[in-house]
Formats: structure tokens, C-alpha cells, sequence
């Protein structure tokens, strides 16, 4: 019985090691490609799918089977926001990264704070999406991406500072409220 158990949770602990190398190579940063573009994020529809609140009202109002189906599809949503939100940052940190070597003190500390918010969000975004994977097989389990739906607004609150010290001229936005 005992050994029956370790297995188990040896497997378990083996299927999230698995699992979380999976999600960080997907989510590695590669170099900047002229195709890769930064994609806008509708903040305001990312923040309604993580929202315990929502998740709370869909619960009391819906029958347990059809909140399963509904509360699958809003993980599989907030899943791309997040792998979205992880990709841009991954764009920004090279942004950031080739801003470094420039001799303006003040954009270098803005293009510090891009690297370091950037990567903050690459790695919440992983655990994230984890837990999303997670809550998926599970839909009771409410996943934690408010981590990443924060990082996500003060990185593009830093990409903009950059942006405007680079090149006052254009603006620079990566999220959407419609």
C-alpha cells in the first residue's frame, strides 16, 4: 500500500517536471526576427477571465456540468492571453537588452527595468500556465494568472517609458481596451 502511493506521488511529481520543461521551452526567448511582431492584448478581457469573481458568479448561475465546459473554454482563453503576453515579453527583453549599450543613463534604467519586468512576466507566465494545464483537467481548481495579468501592465507600462525616451515621436502600446 505504502509503495503504491510513492508511485503515485513520484508520477505526479514526474508529470510536472515533464510538464513545466515543456512550457519553458515553448516559452524560451529566441533572437529578434523581422517577422515576429509584438501582439496587442485586450487587457479588459484578459482581467474578466481571471477574475475569481466572474469565475465565483458563473459557478452559482450555471449547472455543474455546463460551468465545466464554460470554465474549460475560459482556461483555454486565458491560456492564450498568457502565452501571448509571454511571447511579447520575450520581444520586449530583446528590445530591452539591445537598449542597454546606449550612452543615456536614463535609458539604460528604463531599458533595465524592461529586461527585469520582462522577465518576471516569461516567468510567471510558466507557472501560470501550469496551473491553467492543471485546472483544466480540474476545472473547480481556479488558476492564479493575475501575476501575469499585473506583470503584463507594468511591462508595458516600462516598454512605453523606453519607447517615449528612444522615440518621443511614436507611440508605443501593447495592450487593447475596446
Amino acid at each position: 500500500m505504502i509503495l503504491a502511493i510513492v508511485l503515485v506521488i513520484a508520477a505526479a511529481f514526474g508529470l510536472i517536471i515533464v510538464l513545466g520543461l515543456a512550457i519553458s521551452r515553448s516559452l524560451q526567448i529566441s533572437g529578434p526576427s523581422s517577422s515576429e511582431n509584438i501582439e496587442a492584448i485586450d487587457v479588459e478581457a484578459f482581467r474578466n477571465l481571471v477574475d475569481p469573481a466572474e469565475n465565483d458568479y458563473l459557478r452559482r448561475r450555471l449547472s455543474p456540468a455546463v460551468f465545466r465546459e464554460v470554465q474549460r473554454k475560459r482556461l483555454r482563453a486565458a491560456a492564450a492571453y498568457v502565452r501571448v503576453a509571454a511571447h511579447n515579453a520575450g520581444l520586449l527583453v530583446v528590445i530591452g537588452q539591445v537598449a542597454l549599450v546606449t550612452s543615456d543613463p536614463t535609458t539604460v534604467q528604463a531599458a533595465q527595468q524592461l529586461v527585469e519586468d520582462g522577465l518576471l512576466l516569461r516567468r510567471n507566465a510558466t507557472l501560470a500556465l501550469m496551473k491553467i494545464y492543471v485546472a483544466l483537467a480540474w476545472p473547480k481548481a481556479a488558476p492564479a494568472a493575475s501575476p501575469v495579468l499585473e506583470g503584463y501592465e507594468r511591462l508595458s507600462g516600462s516598454a512605453m517609458l523606453l519607447g517615449r525616451l528612444q522615440n518621443p515621436a511614436v507611440p508605443v502600446r501593447i495592450s487593447t481596451v475596446l
